[in-house]
């Protein structure tokens, strides 16, 4: 992989999200220097060219796509749209550890629909980075209600940490849920409940 030495992440057509660089050369030599401190042999054949997959790795997984947020006009629906277990996975920013789930999406719509591939690519855009759940399930809602300013947006995620099943309690298949609800979806009980009866629904059929 031949990787620029510097690379912006998180941009999106019309998006407010930050630019962040990866110097890629710094990357490998980090790698290079963390393997030496775990006590290594950075000299071994089956490790010389670990500092660079580690470079590409972390590049690959901090690295969201840009698009283009395709809006159409409403013609008058009025009802829920719910996009459901969109697969995601994203980095602990406190283990560097990967964890991964999928995420449920429904909005109530204004003026403007969104296409319904680009839900999971909003998803994508904040999952690749240095990541804790709670923020992440607020920045997908807050972009939605930011770029389509709908009636009311519902985002729930449910992910598995690797930080949590593979060290400290090691409680593997413990899934960690949160939710933001905006708008009507948060005000209103009858969508309320429907979004969170669409979402609830989901879990038990996995």
């Amino acid at each position: 992989m031949n990787a620029p030495h510097l690379r912006v992440a998180g941009h999106v057509s019309g998006s407010r999200t930050a630019h962040r660089e990866i110097d890629y050369d710094g990357v490998q030599s980090a790698a290079r220097e963390l393997l030496w401190a775990l006590g290594a042999d950075v000299e071994d054949a089956g490790l010389e060219e670990t500092p660079r997959r580690v470079a590409d790795a972390y590049c690959e997984l901090l690295t969201s796509r840009p698009f283009r947020a395709t809006t159409f006009p409403n013609d008058g629906y009025d009802e829920l749209i719910v996009a459901r277990a969109i697969p995601f996975h994203s980095l602990c920013m406190h283990h560097l550890l990967p964890f991964q789930g999928v995420a449920h999406i429904g909005y109530l719509p204004g003026r403007s629909l969104i296409g319904l591939s680009k839900l999971g690519r909003v998803v994508e855009l904040f999952a690749r980075d240095l990541q804790i759940q709670e923020r992440l399930t607020t920045q997908i809602a807050r972009w939605l209600d930011e770029e389509l300013e709908p009636k009311g947006v519902g985002v729930v995620l449910e992910a598995e940490h690797l930080c949590m099943s593979l060290r400290g309690v090691q409680k593997h298949g413990a899934k960690t849920v949160t939710s933001a609800l905006h708008g009507l979806v948060r005000d209103d009980a009858r969508t309320r409940q429907e979004f969170l009866a669409l979402t609830t629904r989901t879990s038990h059929d996995q």
